[in-house]
């Protein structure tokens, strides 16, 4: 669809500026490095049974509450901060996902650097599939987001099934989901091309 400016989008980006911004200039472009993805499994787990609108336009509460998601601050918390953000407005006040959020970063301290990342890119699909002509052709769960989870899971990470994992890649670039005629789809595959 036509936006305001005549670019043709992902129909789900023109409801409202947040998204725009969001498709325009993130969604489907590569995220590597452990901490941006951490935050990016968070906030996933975060959204599972919310509209991502509410997730963005909190995602600032979000990195202050969680030390802008970096693994070593956010392993450091004990208790009183589970206390803490549960009376936080600033976030999504769900103490399984507040808990999961903890737990993950104290598992994913004891990782090494880069540990993260190559988890999650080793689940990259080995060939871009057919670009999207519609929504419908977009799916929810793939085989490589099923064995990212299992992988996750396995390695203690909770929170995260096939559908969040999924989620994540379409997010972090593993997958390119914009629709065929969509601008940014180019751009994110000239960005998967080349992340300098």
């Amino acid at each position: 669809m036509a936006g305001a400016d005549g670019l043709l989008r992902c129909p789900w980006a023109l409801s409202t500026e947040d998204y725009v911004a969001y498709h325009d200039g993130e969604w489907g472009r590569p995220v590597h490095g452990d901490d941006a993805l951490y935050e990016r499994l968070c906030l996933e787990a975060f959204q599972s049974g919310l509209s991502w609108l509410t997730i963005l336009r909190r995602r600032e509460g979000f990195r202050k509450a969680f030390c802008d998601f970096r693994i070593e601050a956010v392993a450091a918390f004990g208790e009183g901060d589970t206390e803490r953000l549960l009376a936080d407005e600033g976030i999504i006040r769900n103490r399984a996902k507040i808990e999961a959020t903890l737990a993950n970063a104290k598992v994913l301290a004891g990782w090494q650097p880069g540990e993260l990342d190559a988890l999650i890119w080793s689940h990259a699909p080995q060939e871009p599939g057919p670009a999207p002509r519609a929504l419908t052709q977009v799916p929810a769960v793939t085989p490589e987001s099923a064995a990212l989870a299992k992988a996750l899971k396995k390695a203690g990470i909770r929170f995260v099934g096939p559908t969040t994992a999924y989620a994540l890649m379409q997010a972090c670039g593993l997958v390119n989901d914009h629709l065929a005629d969509c601008a940014s789809r180019d751009l994110a595959d000239r960005a998967a091309r080349d992340p300098a």
